[in-house]
């Protein structure tokens, strides 16, 4: 293995890095820029942004920066406490409407994937919460299809401690993978470090079973030891976050996991986004400063290990 870029895109979702901009308002430029500025990312994920004039802003930011955009829905429905399998089918269009209007603002950012999560579920009724959620993101694949080359990639989340999302545990990723798969070529699935953790599962076995499926990645960490200590659950703080689960070691073991998944490629280049969020106070240039040196230093380790 050699330099890191030859085999995938470094990436920074900008909604976590810069939380004031997760509900699709405030300084969205002004730190979008931050990160677009940086040559050390070749990719950003951004959400949605709701006035039309920011949005052709960005756009314009994006295009001059050359930088690969992504963008994320999980906060149009989090936000809005929609569930893309609810068994209420009302409810359950709302969340399909808001993320095919997410699909709209993609193609106008020129992205190249949108992610999405499953929701909570009624542990009685999980076959009919997960017939519910194919049915959604059929769904959403023909209608991105119907459109241009679009990704759309549902992001792995822990199911029983936060987020409470039907996928969730790696098998039914991977039945979910292979169901969408055999119908739509578009469709994708992502790991995210910082939930290996929460779902008690190693980078091997998160990774391996749904490595054909597998199209995006996020590296992050989070506190799970004890629900009484800070940051507990999914709240994605910095590398090196006191009573935190991952740091340069666990990067090493999940870029192995990736690396032997066939996922580092150089023909591709993937993506592979941090997902840190400051935490209280703290300043979000360091936490992303914090983050560059975590994965330099892995990929130090593991280009010389591979």
């Amino acid at each position: 293995m050699h330099e890191m870029r030859t085999y995938l895109q470094v990436g920074l979702i900008h909604f976590m890095a810069f939380p004031q901009v997760m509900k699709g308002e405030g300084p969205i430029l002004e730190t979008l820029r931050r990160i677009v500025a940086d040559e050390y990312f070749d990719a950003v994920e951004v959400t949605w942004m709701r006035d039309d004039t920011v949005r052709r802003q960005a756009k314009a930011m994006l295009e001059t920066t050359h930088i690969t955009v992504a963008y994320g829905a999980q906060p149009r429905l989090l936000t809005a406490k929609l569930n893309i399998n609810d068994l209420d089918e009302a409810r359950r269009q709302q969340a399909i409407d808001t993320l095919k209007a997410g699909i709209d603002e993609a193609y106008e950012l020129g992205c190249t994937g949108l992610a999405f999560l499953s929701g909570p579920y009624d542990e009685a009724r999980r076959e009919d919460a997960f017939a519910a959620l194919l049915d959604s993101t059929r769904q959403l694949c023909a209608y991105a299809q119907a459109k241009g080359d679009l990704q759309i990639v549902h992001e792995v989340f822990d199911f029983d401690i936060e987020k409470k999302s039907l996928v969730g545990p790696v098998e039914l990723a991977r039945r979910y993978g292979e169901t969408m798969r055999a119908a739509y070529a578009n469709f994708g699935l992502m790991v995210d470090l910082s939930h290996l953790p929460l779902l008690r599962e190693s980078s091997e076995a998160a990774i391996l079973p749904i490595k054909e499926y597998l199209v995006h990645a996020h590296l992050g960490n989070c506190v799970v030891a004890d629900p009484g200590l800070p940051g507990y659950g999914d709240q994605h703080p910095r590398f090196g976050f006191p009573g935190g689960e991952n740091d340069v070691p666990q990067v090493v073991a999940f870029l192995k996991a990736l690396h032997a998944a066939g996922f580092l490629d150089a023909t591709r280049r993937p993506i592979v986004s941090f997902e840190v969020k400051p935490f209280g106070d703290e300043d979000p240039e360091l936490v992303i400063a914090g983050a560059k040196r975590t994965l330099n230093a892995a990929w130090a380790r593991f280009a010389w290990e591979a």
